[in-house]
């Protein structure tokens, strides 16, 4: 006897219509308050200057501002998933290395 188990969801029917958890943190979130549009702009060091001065001017963040934007940062590439372009992944890791130069970290690429 074979037993065929079905992988369902709780809540499989809202699926497509109830709110993630990752974009329930994004929309309610005021950790930092970040500038509209920081995660699209080209040069890495715009995306990391954004990220540090909106890290330092939080009031509201729980870990040191090197970690609340690093967090930041390292949370938008992982929610962007797959569906992130190779260039705009490049563009987005390279500000990770600004970022830790700007908090004067060791940076990891060359």
């Amino acid at each position: 006897m074979t037993l065929k188990h079905a992988h369902h969801s709780q809540d499989e029917d809202t699926h497509h219509t109830a709110p993630r958890w990752s974009q329930h943190v994004t929309e309610t979130s005021h950790a930092l308050a970040l500038k509209p549009g920081i995660f699209e702009q080209d040069d890495p060091k715009d995306i990391a200057h954004g990220l540090k001065q909106a890290a330092d001017a939080s009031t509201r963040r729980r870990a040191p501002p090197f970690r609340s934007a690093m967090s930041m940062l390292v949370f938008y590439i992982n929610r962007a998933g797959q569906s992130l372009p190779r260039q705009r992944l490049d563009i987005l890791e390279r500000a990770k290395d600004e970022l830790r130069a700007l908090y004067g970290k060791p940076r990891k690429l060359a």
